[in-house]
């Protein structure tokens, strides 16, 4: 290799708080301009589920939510919220492991996480309300990247992210939920190292590597910084959805 690759990724400032039916699209592109960052095609966009969710209406007080029979067994076991226990079950396929304070599930979506995704960070009257996440991420996804091209003319593939934790690693990383316009699994499988070794078992979590890229810039706390536009990334067919990075219940030693 004889030139040196590079990726660029700005973070989008000066994004308001997002509210319930509010056109995030519209929003990101306008504030994307005025920082002098327009987008551009080839570009990917990483979008915080939170701020989907917030668009979708996903918010739920937590004071109409009447716990079942489980739920309040499951909150007694883990010392959670007995209501928030409830919505997590209302979410999930199955509860993965749980203990004091911790409680692991699979969601309707495939994602093993906590809480099923149920947040009630940086949102507002947090104690009393919860955030789902999107009902279906990578059609949001694939929204947000036909709005886009109708808007603008423009080919930009877009992740929604989410953070998760992992079982044998300290601390979050950041996840693609939704995938639109880019690989989400790299299989290398049939091609040589650089000895010229055939690799056998290698495929990369693609956009899961995009969206941690995005989360160095986004965050956690309170950065307000819920979209970042990456520049340089390879998004060479085939394309796929966050939908493929979930490992098949018959590949996983450990669920």
């Amino acid at each position: 290799m004889t030139c040196a690759p590079k990726l660029i990724a700005y973070a989008i400032p000066g994004i308001p708080l997002i509210r319930a039916d509010d056109d995030i699209i519209a929003i990101i592109i306008k504030r994307a301009d005025v920082a002098g960052i327009g987008l551009r095609t080839g570009d990917t966009l990483v979008v915080s589920s939170k701020i989907v969710s917030k668009s979708l209406g996903r918010l739920v007080a937590l004071g109409g939510i009447e716990p079942s029979a489980a739920a309040q067994a499951l909150a007694a076991e883990t010392g959670k919220d007995p209501r928030l226990v409830e919505l997590i079950l209302r979410q999930s396929r199955r509860v993965s492991r749980k203990r004091q304070g911790v409680l692991v599930t699979e969601h309707h979506l495939g994602l093993v996480s906590a809480n099923a995704g149920v947040d009630q960070s940086n949102i507002e009257a947090g104690d009393d309300m919860a955030l789902l996440l999107p009902i279906d991420p990578d059609g949001a996804a694939s929204e947000f990247r036909a709005s886009i091209r109708r808007r603008l003319g423009l080919d930009v593939a877009v992740i929604i992210s989410d953070t998760h934790g992992r079982p044998f690693r300290v601390g979050n990383v950041g996840v693609a939920i939704g995938a639109a316009g880019l690989p989400t699994v790299k299989d290398l499988r049939g091609q040589q190292d650089l000895y010229g070794r055939v690799l056998e078992v290698t495929q990369v979590a693609y956009a899961d590597l995009v969206a941690s890229a995005a989360h160095l810039l986004c965050g956690e706390a309170d950065e307000g910084l819920p979209a970042i536009l990456l520049r340089g990334l390879d998004l060479g067919a085939p394309h796929g959805r966050a939908a493929d990075l979930n490992r098949a219940a018959e590949h996983d030693l450990y669920r």
